[in-house]
């Protein structure tokens, strides 16, 4: 057993005898069960509800203003400054607060399957689920890589402690909080599990720019062929659903790196969206969400604990967080080889983009740092009739230390580099905006990216859209031309040229907010109204 000195070794926390370090699922299911965290499902799944907050709190998020990071920092509504004194004295109360707490649960884990550029992370948590939360979300050290761990970050995780905002420097009573510098993440006041995931991406993106690693918010499978693909994309743009795929193996659903060596997972498990998830569309999250082991936030059950998935009372994100390994066909280690295709993917709710177009290494830049989606009622409170466009940079914006500018010409870089085909792939709708047109197939999507995925798309002939400055495939054998001309697929082809008049606005105007950072290839590429 794990001496409590050494268990929290590096924490700064000074806590009680009552220490369980590095439990697996079944004796944290146990402590959870015993202490009234939650409850089980019919199948074994652990039933969490995290009150207050079921979702990240984005404003309640701060980055202490360390000097020695101050200059590098993307500075703003992502990443708010927190004076450094501010964070030591909160800090210092949390630490407090964990050290009296009756008991604690930690877990050593790794963030990064390549070993060359992963991690070390240290979890000190009151809550069981929480740290099953983390075990299954993170990669699991073998048992002997436990002996002597060193963690590279600690996460000081303390749900029940709230902030003073006139104390503390922040804005209300729940606060995470991040330093670089001194490699701590203060959570407190929010029992939303995400916000763990979540700090450690950030992470990520900070420590992988100076090592030549791309991380990136991105899915990725692998052919036969050991061929690789990386997936970007907003909520709603079909990320999950196209790289998870019975042809590819997964590698990862969310978070990756890019190096000289390939792309690898920075993660051990999947974070799953599960409202009105069927069995039909999604069966292997299905699977994995109902058995033991896997973690339910806020989904709602009857009283035999028999789950109702399209029940969204206590929120429309209901979450399940589960190992990889629940997952089939997917690649042992979290590794694989540099990526041939990239692809970005957007829900264009304005029905104005083609379903797949072919994208040059500036453009890649300009749709990755634009990170462009559109959102629709039903997606999101507040909502009207029409649709809302989403401009993200990077596809990550919320989880980015850095200046976007950063990683866009790392992307480019890799692209170059590497010699990735891009892909800018429209999930959204086709034959009018929402409302009028219908959704995009999923049939002829899936036989678009197999097809760019396999190399013959690259050799049919394009042709330039005149709004975008897109290259479209000018026909694809089994996809109608007017599917893969959007512009063709209207009836009133007046309202046609309207609608993209009006998104090509849109991504002008976005356009304005990173035109200064870029180099002139990019300027080239942007799309812009007619002169």
């Amino acid at each position: 057993m794990t001496s409590p000195i050494a268990a929290l070794a590096g924490t700064g926390v000074a806590g009680p005898a009552e220490i369980h370090a590095n439990l697996t699922a079944p004796g944290l299911y146990a402590h959870a069960l015993r202490r009234g965290e939650g409850r089980l499902s019919a199948d074994g799944a652990f039933m969490a509800v995290t009150g207050q907050h079921t979702g990240r709190s984005v404003q309640d998020k701060f980055v202490a203003d360390d000097p020695e990071v101050h200059d590098a920092i993307w500075w703003g509504k992502v990443n708010r400054p927190l004076p450094v004194a501010k964070f030591d004295g909160f800090t210092a109360k949390v630490r407090s607060f964990l050290g009296q707490a009756p008991e604690l649960f930690v877990q050593d884990l790794y963030a990064g399957a390549d070993p060359a550029h992963r991690i070390r992370v240290r979890l000190v948590t009151t809550h069981a689920w929480h740290a099953l939360f983390a075990r299954n979300m993170f990669i699991r050290p073998a048992r002997e890589e436990l002996d002597g761990f060193r963690p590279d970050y600690v996460i000081l995780h303390a749900p029940e402690f709230e902030a003073d905002p006139a104390e503390d420097g922040c804005r209300t009573s729940t606060l995470i909080a991040l330093s670089f510098a001194k490699r701590v993440i203060c959570i407190a006041g929010t029992s939303y599990a995400g916000e763990i995931k979540k700090s450690i991406f950030t992470v990520m993106n900070w420590i992988l720019p100076d090592r030549g690693v791309l991380p990136m918010h991105c899915s990725a499978n692998v052919g036969q062929g050991g061929d690789s693909a990386l997936f970007f994309g907003l909520s709603g743009t079909g990320k999950t659903t196209l790289s998870s795929d019975p042809e590819r193996a997964l590698v990862g659903d969310d978070e990756h790196g890019w190096s000289d060596s390939g792309v690898f997972n920075f993660e051990g498990g999947c974070y799953a969206k599960v409202i009105k998830l069927s069995k039909e569309a999604e069966p292997q999250i299905w699977d994995a969400s109902h058995r033991f082991g896997a973690v339910l936030e806020n989904v709602i059950s009857d009283e035999h604990g028999r789950l109702d998935l399209d029940d969204g009372r206590l929120t429309e994100n209901t979450r399940s967080c589960y190992p990889i390994e629940f997952i089939p066909n997917t690649v042992a280690g979290g590794r694989a080889g540099k990526p041939r295709n990239v692809v970005m993917l957007t829900a264009d709710a304005f029905g104005v983009l083609p379903p797949i177009a072919k994208l040059t290494p500036a453009q890649a830049m300009y749709h990755f740092l634009s990170g462009y989606t559109a959102r629709v009622a039903g997606t999101e409170k507040g909502l009207g009739k029409e649709p809302q466009a989403t401009f993200s940079t990077c596809f990550g914006a919320p989880f980015l230390p850095r200046h976007p500018e950063v990683y866009g010409r790392m992307l480019e870089e890799r692209i170059q580099k590497d010699g990735a085909q891009v892909w800018l792939v429209n999930t959204g709708w086709t034959g009018g905006a929402y409302g009028t047109g219908k959704r995009m197939s999923i049939q002829h999507t899936r036989a678009l990216l197999r097809a760019a995925l396999d190399g013959s798309l690259a050799k049919v002939e394009f042709v330039r859209d005149p709004f975008f400055g897109l290259m479209m495939p000018k026909s694809v054998p089994g996809i109608p031309s007017d599917v893969l001309n959007p512009r063709e697929s209207w009836a009133d082809k007046d309202a046609y040229d309207r609608q993209a008049k009006h998104l090509v606005s849109l991504f002008e105007q976005n356009f304005e907010t990173f035109a200064g950072a870029v180099g002139e290839d990019v300027k080239a590429a942007a799309i812009r109204a007619a002169a």
